[in-house]
């Protein structure tokens, strides 16, 4: 599901976590107590906190399903604007911390002991889980967190404008470029890759076939593919075929809808938006392939769902939680497929979702299962926000791409060391 529309904010750096508890600790708490509403249950008082999503009914949902749990008052804080991390943050460490929040994956939240192990909620359901979802919220054998729903990402195409300019649907970044070019008119770019190319960072390290850190917990990005991949991409944003500065980013579908651009990266959650203004001619293709060892890659956001340990009702926030997230499948369907597309994270319901079943939301299933790669829970926020600093250095700027890879290195190794010693 999006941000909202008239954020300022990049999608990306939602999908992503604040920059640390410590960071957290010099924030002012800040006004986000947006919408804040209770539901009719009796019991303990609970507060859970959500970012404002930009899909109609969203907010409606979350308190309808909350005001439908009777054994406890359970209030939600739909925080607006540009500031949920912060936010969230701030007020984890306060007395009024919420009980409840979504959030994503992070080492750090379960090192600081910050967030409540689930394995109990989640173990008799485990197998109905995807595994990828599973392993993306384990530690030492634990699992923090239950997934909400998996939102792939991949590229959009306007199917009457590359069969004008006689493209094919690019399967390599080196295609992708040549599109570009055939297809930016007067009028139109060929290609929106979001407005600071820090959506794409992950998929470039993926597409080009390599991984983020490894199984060893060492860095994995740096590689001549990934180098070369750097240096196709400022070839493209220096080409005057990107679409750049648009009124919004990524996450918003409306740089294809009003026909700024041709292609353009987005997730899964915009789909209906598009179909609706496009109808038929809407296509989608996964991030392309880098280089000869590369492959093409979809990368998987989402949101899940975590129970502050620090919390004064931690028991029952997983009551809650479980009740919500585990028990009401009905919820869990309408959550995922009715404000925006989203894929359920549990086999069981994404079976049933009919919604998904057919025609392009069943395309997107397919690249989600053919190509898809998840968070890794250890390259956390600091190790992001490094590598994007080689994407302005390297892409938005003519820096060289193994100088600034070599530099984020140096800040990616400290950080590992802190995590793992």
């Amino acid at each position: 599901m999006s941000a909202m529309s008239n954020s300022n904010w990049s999608r990306r750096s939602l999908f992503r976590a604040a920059a640390g508890m410590a960071a957290a600790g010099t924030l002012a708490a800040c006004g986000s107590n947006n919408g804040r509403v209770g539901s009719g249950g009796s019991g303990p008082q609970l507060t859970q906190y959500f970012h404002a999503y930009g899909e109609a009914g969203t907010e409606q949902a979350l308190k309808r399903y909350a005001a439908a749990y009777k054994k406890a008052d359970v209030s939600t804080n739909w925080i607006t604007g540009n500031n949920f991390e912060s936010a969230l943050f701030a007020a984890l460490l306060t007395k009024k911390a919420p009980d409840v929040f979504e959030f994503h994956p992070q080492l750090q939240l379960v090192k600081s002991g910050q967030v409540a192990d689930l394995s109990d909620l989640i173990d008799p359901v485990k197998d109905d889980f995807n595994p990828n979802d599973i392993k993306s919220h384990t530690v030492d054998g634990k699992i923090y967190g239950i997934r909400m729903i998996d939102d792939p990402q991949f590229f959009y195409y306007r199917k009457s404008m590359l069969e004008k300019a006689k493209v094919d649907v690019p399967t390599t970044l080196d295609e992708l470029i040549e599109a570009a070019a055939k297809l930016t008119t007067g009028k139109v770019k060929g290609v929106f890759l979001g407005n600071d190319f820090t959506a794409i960072q992950n998929p470039i390290i993926w597409s080009a076939g390599a991984d983020t850190i490894n199984e060893k917990n060492e860095i994995a990005y740096h590689t001549d593919g990934v180098a070369g991949g750097l240096k196709q991409l400022r070839k493209l944003f220096t080409s005057g075929n990107v679409l750049l500065d648009a009124p919004t980013d990524f996450w918003d579908p409306s740089s294809l809808n009003q026909g700024l651009c041709a292609i353009q990266w987005g997730g899964m959650w915009s789909m209906p938006a598009m179909q609706k203004a496009l109808g038929d001619d809407l296509g989608i293709f996964p991030f392309p392939k880098i280089g000869s060892a590369g492959r093409q890659s979809v990368y998987n956001g989402g949101w899940s769902i975590f129970v502050n340990a620090k919390g004064k009702n931690v028991d029952a926030a997983k009551e809650y939680v479980k009740w919500l997230w585990i028990d009401q499948k009905k919820y869990q369907e309408d959550w995922a497929t009715s404000y925006g597309f989203h894929i359920p994270p549990r086999t069981s319901i994404a079976s049933g979702a009919t919604k998904l079943k057919s025609g392009l939301p069943a395309e997107g299933v397919k690249l989600f299962t053919d190509y898809g790669h998840f968070d890794n829970i250890s390259y956390d926020q600091t190790m992001q926000t490094a590598f994007a600093e080689v994407i302005a250095s390297s892409v938005r700027k003519n820096g060289n791409p193994e100088a600034a890879l070599d530099t984020c290195d140096k800040k990616v190794n400290v950080e590992l060391k802190k995590l793992f010693g």
